[in-house]
């Protein structure tokens, strides 16, 4: 196989590790094949054949192998419905074994975000979420929120958070609810910043890998 990495666009690239973008309905076989085998590893996984509705976001990390050749390794990949009317950025995500525990799931979450920020949309990963999914997503929203609400200045409400980041409007109450950074007032949900507690639960965060925006080329 002549192949150096996946097939479709790099839209990404930083040191070794790309992104690229593979429309399910110009390589379906490349597709199958990669929802075939993450089936190996997520019980829940069903889809495997119709691949044409889903965009597929293949993360790898460029190695040099005198034996094999060089070439992009397969990290993980995620995967979103073209069109989704219930406003889904996300359908599947999986990191391969090998490399869980490195980071790579908060990067692909953050790819997810901000493609969706870019297409001018707020997006939310398809539910129900697995346990695994729902600690992935709850840590990134709440390193994403805290990092804005450290700021914030009293401009901002919750709509204005959830276009800021891309986060749908449901998942930013839920976040700042278990935070107990919001209450229920007059009708609507109020930002209430006690920078005490806001300074608490910051401090107690590790930095997640994010993408660099800088880096995505993407239309």
């Amino acid at each position: 196989c002549k192949e150096s990495g996946p097939p479709g666009k790099q839209i990404y690239s930083d040191g070794i590790v790309s992104l690229w973008e593979v429309n399910g309905s110009e390589h379906q076989v490349y597709c199958q094949n990669l929802c075939l085998l993450s089936k190996l590893f997520l019980d829940h996984k069903t889809l495997y054949y119709d691949t044409d509705p889903f965009l597929f976001y293949i993360l790898t990390e460029y190695r040099e192998d005198p034996l094999f050749g060089n070439g992009h390794q397969l990290i993980g990949y995620f995967s979103k419905e073209k069109f989704s009317e219930l406003e889904y950025n996300l359908a599947c995500i999986l990191t391969f074994p090998p490399y869980q525990r490195c980071g790579y799931g908060k990067l692909l979450i953050s790819f997810s975000y901000e493609l969706t920020k870019r297409e001018g949309k707020v997006g939310s990963p398809e539910k129900p979420l697995s346990d695994l999914g729902k600690l992935s997503y709850r840590s990134y929203w709440t390193y994403v929120l805290l990092t804005l609400l450290v700021k914030y200045d009293g401009k901002n409400n919750m709509q204005g958070l959830s276009q800021l980041t891309g986060i749908k409007m449901e998942d930013v109450i839920s976040t700042l609810q278990a935070l107990d950074l919001v209450k229920y007032w007059k009708g609507q949900y109020v930002i209430v910043v006690n920078r005490d507690r806001l300074s608490d639960h910051f401090n107690k965060l590790s930095p997640p890998r994010l993408c660099d925006p800088s880096k995505l080329v993407w239309e």
